[in-house]
């Protein structure tokens, strides 16, 4: 999967931010069988954004929204990223 989505943190102030996977992705991911997505629904996912690569999961939001995947400091850093920039994102369900 690859697409472009702006990064957004959890809440203001907290180190955690994320992305939000476009619908159709995320709708994607909701067809996989729920046996290979245990527990809240998780799935790990191998993910590029510029020269950085790493493993994951991505996981529902809650209340049925799109999947999201958590974007860490160290990759921030990496690719000189903010909250508010948009990362051309390259996601491969592992």
């Amino acid at each position: 999967m690859r697409f472009d989505a702006e990064l957004w943190p959890h809440q203001v102030g907290e180190a955690w931010v994320f992305v939000s996977l476009p619908d159709e992705e995320s709708e994607y991911i909701r067809g996989i069988p729920r046996e290979l997505r245990p527990g809240f629904g998780a799935v790990k996912v191998r993910v590029t954004i510029g020269a950085t690569t790493w493993l994951t999961s991505v996981f529902p939001q809650s209340g049925g929204g799109a999947y999201v995947l958590p974007v860490k400091k160290a990759v921030r850093t990496a690719e000189g990223l903010e909250v508010g920039d948009v990362a051309a994102i390259e996601l491969e369900l592992v």
